[in-house]
């Protein structure tokens, strides 16, 4: 007797989610063909090595570059190459005092906010981060992770389509999404708002793609462009991805009840490594203030 052929047929597996995880390694994973069983759990175990690290240089080979108009840019206040520019010549001295306090505690993932909007916090993280840059044979990450209101693509004016959400979900490899400045500069951008920002920045997915970035870029600091600190808890839901945070605030308008408030906000989670205030330049000394806690 034959069995039965008129029973329900079985689903179709679904598509997998791609992994996110960049082509541009140095060897390559164990075959699935090499696993046995350990007899005393049960479980699989790998028979061959582990798999090798990322190759660094590869990935950032990969990455696609940026041109931009230094002349223009440099009216909008970047200051993408060296300049003696007061405020140019003030972000060197800010970048050489962040590394001091990074090598010292051995931290290199770097939140930079404010009180609240239109401090400057995208102007001096863009800055910062092309400062970092200019050190030969350095390696700089910068990140628009303000994800509502993204702003670091028009600066730069960088006109292409860039979804940061698909890399942070792992639908997209580093290499589709990120973008290269020069030799030491890759950029993290992003066009596209995400509506459901903070429930992104908690979803496990996230964290595993900024651990995978990491991993393959090995970069010596990282800046993540975040919201402020007093409107939404974008910060505190990436806390665990941060080593210590920059605090922007405007001479003209940031009162020191919101400055203490973000104090506040920090103090157990987040260090705060300094403040820098925007937009109130000593023009005896010449140079922006910055306050290090």
């Amino acid at each position: 007797m034959t069995a039965d052929q008129t029973g329900p047929k079985p689903k179709p597996d679904k598509p997998r989610k791609s992994t996110g995880v960049s082509l541009f390694r140095t060897g390559h994973v164990a075959s699935p063909q090499n696993v046995a069983p350990d007899l005393a759990t049960g479980r699989e175990i790998f028979s061959s090595t582990l798999p090798a690290l990322f190759n660094p240089q590869r990935v950032w080979e990969s990455l696609r570059p940026v041109q931009a108009d230094i002349r223009s840019k440099s009216r909008n206040a970047l200051f993408l190459e060296a300049s003696d520019h007061p405020a140019a010549v003030a972000f060197d001295i800010l970048r050489t005092r962040l590394l001091r306090g990074l090598v010292e505690k051995g931290w290199k993932r770097i939140a930079v906010t404010s009180p609240t909007h239109d401090c400057g916090k995208s102007f001096v993280a863009t800055n910062l981060a092309f400062s970092l840059a200019r050190r030969p044979a350095s390696r700089t990450v910068l990140l628009d992770f303000d994800l509502r209101h993204p702003e670091i693509a028009q600066l730069l004016g960088v006109k292409d389509q860039i979804s940061l959400g698909a890399f942070l979900a792992g639908q997209q490899p580093l290499e589709n999404e990120f973008r290269r400045f020069g030799r030491t500069l890759a950029l993290g951008l992003n066009t596209q708002p995400i509506e459901k920002a903070s429930e992104t920045l908690h979803d496990p997915d996230t964290v595993a793609a900024l651990t995978a970035m990491i991993e393959q870029l090995d970069p010596e600091v990282v800046i993540y462009d975040l919201p402020p600190a007093l409107v939404n808890d974008d910060l505190l839901a990436l806390g665990p991805s941060l080593d210590a945070v920059l605090l922007v605030t405007d001479g003209t308008r940031s009162s020191p009840q919101e400055i203490r408030a973000c104090e506040k906000l920090f103090e157990g989670r987040i260090p705060l490594l300094g403040v820098v205030l925007n937009r109130a330049q000593d023009f005896t000394a010449g140079r922006y203030r910055y306050a290090k806690n």
